[in-house]
């Protein structure tokens, strides 16, 4: 897992991006279409055409991250084309890196009464 240090924001691009770009690629693409800064410590989530492979951008102070991800069976939840960009916790991108449909998430247990 990303070690994503307090108040780092994961943004994921809605759509579909060519995962043939590396860092440089995806960079430009966080510059022109998410009106981000790729070197300002945020996490950059993309996703291919199929659905099965996301790759994540992320400047750690020092240098340059690109993480991949590919999902033997299932494909990852995403937002449409026309969301643009969607801003997600820590927690939203564990379930997404999981498989799992990170937007509305079942709780197994909750309290019915205080006390």
């Amino acid at each position: 897992m990303i070690p994503i240090p307090a108040r780092t924001r994961v943004w994921l691009a809605g759509g579909v991006t060519d995962m043939r770009k590396g860092f440089i690629g995806l960079s430009a693409r966080v510059e022109a279409t998410l009106k981000g800064d790729p070197y300002s410590g945020h996490l950059f989530v993309f996703r291919g055409k199929r659905g099965d492979l996301i790759k994540v951008i992320w400047w750690d102070g020092q240098g340059a991250c690109l993480f991949s991800k590919r999902l033997e069976r299932g494909r990852f939840v995403w937002p449409s084309a026309a969301d643009g960009k969607v801003v997600i916790s820590s927690a939203q991108l564990s379930m997404l890196l999981e498989g799992i449909d990170w937007r509305m998430p079942q709780r197994t247990w909750r309290p019915l009464a205080a006390g």
